[in-house]
């Protein structure tokens, strides 16, 4: 059987996909493929390894309605759509769990940055503006105690927690579309509304898939229910936020710092007024950017489509009504 895979990935992957007998081929260019480019290379094979971002919609599916098996090399799927996939009958898997350690460091990472305005700080120095220092200029705000609010507490969302909550001893409250069993136990989360996570929380990190009910859910009526003195995190999807509205929020005092590793689009524009703010932090969508991680994530997919290749229901599978009338 052919697989394609559309970037290049962990050297673990492509030999175990060659142990378990798979023909290669395989695209080394830097950056995404165009959706054409893709096509035309899936209409050559069995199976798809999507590495990076791939727009897998009906027009897609339609013309690679021949493909056995699509294994996604990331927990995110919102660049797929999966009625159309099952329409065509084809399976698609995703990597979740392997990464969620590593993000959740990037979240942590973006809140102690921007609670000390460090990517500021060291602008500063890198601009040659390391002066004698003014004893109220540029102070940040000590984390130790206060609220931390997760919107989306799943796996990523909960390591974030944990480690805030080992860290700083902070208070934990969230918003799910249904309390987590284990979150008073562990964490002793508090779980609220979607207003009181916005009114409450000293810290909010956003940890949620981007959907049609999340898109642009933090916009400036969100902004405006926070604290004057909270931070914003989002490690998740640049869709979740409204930019413009963030930007008004950060510039005009409503909120006090935030920090990204997801913007839309990817990648942010140099002149992007965002980035000459004291109070943001901006990082290039590195929340997997660990060698275990990507290790974890190349193995995972390659397992999802081996285990496709043996007609067995792919671990990770995203459409499982896929399978309901065939295995």
């Amino acid at each position: 059987m052919k697989v394609f895979i559309c970037r290049t990935i962990p050297q673990k992957a492509i030999d175990s996909l060659q142990q378990a007998g798979f023909d290669i081929s395989y695209r080394t260019e830097p950056g995404n493929i165009l959706q054409s480019d893709l096509i035309n290379a899936c209409k050559q094979v069995d199976y798809l390894f999507a590495a990076g971002h791939n727009l897998l919609d009906e027009k897609f599916f339609e013309q690679c309605s021949h493909l056995k098996g699509i294994a996604l090399m990331s927990a995110g799927y919102d660049s797929v759509d999966l009625e159309a996939a099952t329409k065509y009958g084809i399976p698609v898997s995703n990597t979740p769990d392997v990464l969620s350690n590593a993000t959740a460091d990037i979240a942590f990472l973006l809140m102690l940055a921007v609670s000390r305005k460090a990517f500021f700080m060291n602008r500063k120095i890198m601009n040659n503006e390391w002066k004698d220092f003014e004893l109220t200029e540029h102070l940040g705000v000590e984390l130790d105690g206060k609220t931390l609010g997760i919107f989306g507490l799943g796996r990523i969302g909960f390591e974030l927690a944990r480690k805030a909550k080992a860290a700083y001893n902070m208070d934990i409250i969230y918003y799910n579309r249904h309390p987590n069993s284990n979150a008073k136990r562990l964490l002793d989360a508090t779980y609220v509304n979607y207003d009181e996570l916005l009114t409450r929380s000293d810290v909010l990190s956003v940890h949620a898939n981007l959907t049609a009910e999340t898109k642009g859910k933090f916009n400036k009526e969100a902004f405006k229910r926070m604290k004057n003195t909270a931070i914003f995190i989002n490690t998740a999807r640049g869709g979740l936020h409204q930019e413009e509205d963030l930007y008004t929020a950060l510039t005009s005092g409503e909120l006090w710092g935030a920090g990204l590793d997801v913007t839309n689009p990817e990648p942010m524009a140099f002149d992007n007024p965002l980035l000459s703010l004291p109070n943001l932090a901006v990082l290039p969508h590195i929340g997997s950017a660990t060698t275990e991680a990507r290790d974890n994530m190349a193995l995972m997919a390659a397992h999802n489509l081996i285990a496709a290749n043996k007609h067995i229901k792919m671990p990770q599978i995203l459409n499982k009504e896929i399978y309901e009338n065939n295995i």
